[in-house]
């Protein structure tokens, strides 16, 4: 997921950053994202493979809906109810204009839940670290030119969408399961 891009639309002002953060600002939901990159599920395969209540699971996926973040794939017949299938498009997110942020503005509420959900997600999925040489872990605070800055920060968001659009549905044989976080930001002074 993308998390420096807009998202939700209202209808006067076009999409609305605020809504996408509130409804990103969970571990659950988080995952969620994860599970829908590769392929479309239904809110009771993600309940399955998340562990939740299926109406735990719908919950989320109302609040991921509502912000414009994920979409409808789809629906099918499952024991004479419909159930819809939900997919998080990470190339359209990625493609996504930003929303116009003056400089140095201060980061809201939602922005910092947000880095906090996404804190005690890398806490959960460390806990499940396999330790081998294709690891990779840098942590960094620098003071870089702006110009290696843009570089750096288009680099590493090319690699996200890479990464994005080569994920496999959950447990597909022949892949291996692995953790992506980034988290590039300006610093005050």
């Amino acid at each position: 997921m993308s998390l420096g891009v807009g998202g939700g639309a209202t209808p006067d002002t076009g999409p609305d950053p605020t809504a996408r953060l509130r409804a990103l600002a969970h571990p659950v939901r988080m995952r969620m994202l994860s599970l829908l990159t590769a392929s479309a599920l239904t809110a009771a395969e993600l309940a399955r493979e998340l562990d939740l209540t299926h109406a735990n699971a719908s919950y989320h996926l109302r609040h991921l809906l509502a912000a414009g973040v994920i979409e409808v794939a789809g629906e099918e017949r499952i024991r004479g109810g419909v159930a819809k299938r939900y997919r998080y498009d990470a190339d359209a997110d990625h493609d996504r204009q930003p929303p116009t942020v003056p400089e140095g503005a201060e980061p809201t509420p939602e922005h910092r839940l947000v880095y906090a959900a996404l804190a005690a997600e890398l806490r959960r999925r460390s806990a499940e670290l396999r330790r081998g040489p294709d690891n990779f872990l840098t942590d960094a605070e620098f003071w870089v030119d702006p110009e290696t800055w843009q570089e750096i920060r288009g680099l590493i968001a090319e690699a996200s969408a890479r990464l994005h659009r080569a994920a496999k549905p959950v447990r597909t044989p022949g892949t291996v399961r692995v953790s992506a976080t980034v988290a590039l930001f300006r610093m005050e002074d």
